[in-house]
């Protein structure tokens, strides 16, 4: 008969089954979550053979956007992903660049908008307070040839 007293074999392996679930989970909450971290409005951005801009990494830009159907956005605010009226993106504009004079401006234009529809929303920015405004475009090898 065994005695409370006597010793019981020590188990030398872990269990990995745990670890294999919660690493299964991880998985995919990470699968799930990737997709909803891209932002902004696609717009197929033309080509140029500009260098990066080093100081935007420091503070987040203001970046309007103009999709292929003229329509503008602007990343300031909740409904980012929601058209906005020429008074609204002064207005968003403005109230960042009184708090931050130093934001970066940037237009991201589809290649496919008509230049009036850019112009446009450059003035918008200007209106807003806006000195500098960049844009933002495509490196000459990521395209595909047109036909």
């Amino acid at each position: 008969m065994a005695t409370p007293l006597q010793k019981r074999k020590l188990m030398g392996e872990i269990n990995v089954v745990p670890y294999i679930d919660v690493m299964l989970v991880l998985l995919i909450i990470f699968m799930v979550t990737a997709p909803l971290l891209t932002q902004g409005i696609e717009v197929e951005l033309p080509k140029a053979g500009a260098e990066p801009i080093d100081d935007v990494a420091d503070t987040q830009p203001i970046v309007l956007s103009v999709d292929s159907a003229g329509n503008l956005y602007v990343d300031v605010g909740d409904d980012e992903d929601q058209p906005k009226s020429a008074a609204e993106i002064v207005r968003r504009v403005s109230t960042v660049l009184r708090q931050s004079p130093e934001t970066p401006v940037l237009v991201k234009a589809d290649r496919s908008v008509e230049y009036g529809y850019v112009v446009g929303a450059m003035v918008l920015l200007q209106q807003g307070g806006a000195d500098n405004v960049g844009f933002v475009t495509d490196p000459l090898d990521s395209y595909p040839v047109p036909e």
